[in-house]
């Protein structure tokens, strides 16, 4: 299988988020890219660097003032008295349907959803190299190869439109997804990681050429806390294509595997051209944040279940956080997803 990476997107180093109100140790390290790629290596893959792509892909999905904020937030940051090394905010709004402020500080309350995606001075060109990888891997599937891996990092699928949260900046799988729609009528999102894909529900919500499904830990007590619930299936010409999935704490490989046969049975029925498979692997049960419990031989089950839909299919790394079994467990999605592709 075909995996794209690019080095400029360990740069992105973040320190510190809140966490129950205390600060700890930013999970989204660098060395989350180490692990993958053995993993990714491990499975077969050829590790390719993707092209620059520029911002017209990007620009399709995000909106020119959320862009335009992401990429120069940082600079005029920097030039307040007394600011933090990196770009948290300390204010959000109630509402986003008024006034747009002027200052940084207000623009980054208005564009940040929590403490979780500190920007620096490298988190642009990351986040930019992260989601061209998706965009190579989009464009492989679209020229004939069944399946392509991105590992993208930082990671996507808590970013809306204009907002980053929970690590994300840019929503890597929705651009994905829309590159994909240059060729396919439909395009199904299927997000397997352990936290509801907010973002990525948000981007599409009222559109019925995406699909998305998210089977994950149920938000009324974890992460994101305010989406990812049973009732929220699109709104306007997106009614009926969303689909949540919410799992109980803990939820196990029978659970998991359960669910996502309730996920294929929606996806069938949208007949999709094409997936994408937001691929968290923070579902285990050693995972630091401890949502699920899927197992290595579980990620195994999910890969080869997942290759039985028979679509053109690109797979876009989300969550998966530092653990001695973070790369075994790539491995094992990607060697069950390979050995069944037909």
């Amino acid at each position: 299988m075909k995996a794209f990476y690019a080095e400029e997107q360990k740069r992105h180093d973040p320190k510190a988020f809140l966490s129950s109100g205390a600060a700890q140790p930013n999970p989204e390290k660098p060395e989350r890219v180490e692990r993958l790629l053995s993993g990714a290596k491990y499975a077969g893959c050829t590790i390719e660097r993707p092209r620059n792509h520029g911002l017209g892909p990007v620009a399709a999905v995000h909106t020119p003032e959320y862009l335009d904020f992401i990429e120069h937030i940082y600079a005029r940051w920097q030039r307040i008295e007394g600011a933090s090394a990196e770009v948290i905010p300390n204010i959000h709004p109630i509402a986003r349907n008024g006034s747009y402020p002027a200052s940084a500080v207000g623009q980054a309350g208005y564009h940040m959803a929590d403490t979780a995606c500190p920007i620096s001075g490298e988190t642009w060109q990351s986040a930019l190299w992260s989601v061209w990888s998706a965009v190579d891997a989009a464009e492989a599937v679209m020229s004939g190869v069944p399946a392509a891996y991105a590992l993208c990092r930082p990671p996507g699928h808590h970013a809306f439109a204009d907002v980053a949260g929970g690590f994300c900046f840019i929503n890597n799988s929705a651009v994905a997804a829309q590159a994909l729609r240059k060729q396919a009528a439909r395009v199904a999102i299927l997000d397997v990681d352990l936290h509801h894909g907010n973002g990525t529900q948000g981007i599409f919500y009222a559109r019925p050429d995406v699909l998305t499904v998210s089977l994950h830990a149920d938000p009324v007590r974890f992460y994101p806390f305010f989406w990812g619930h049973a009732d929220e299936r699109g709104e306007g010409p997106g009614l009926g294509y969303n689909f949540n999935l919410p799992l109980p704490r803990k939820s196990a490989d029978a659970a998991f595997l359960e669910a996502l046969e309730v996920a294929f049975q929606r996806i069938r029925a949208f007949s999709p051209d094409a997936l994408v498979v937001a691929l968290g692997l923070d579902a285990f049960e050693g995972d630091p944040f401890g949502g699920l419990s899927v197992t290595t031989p579980g990620f195994s089950r999910i890969g080869e279940a997942i290759a039985k839909l028979d679509l053109p299919t690109v797979i876009v790394q989300e969550g998966g956080y530092l653990c001695d079994e973070l790369g075994d467990n790539l491995t094992a999605f990607l060697t069950g997803f390979g050995g069944k592709m037909r």
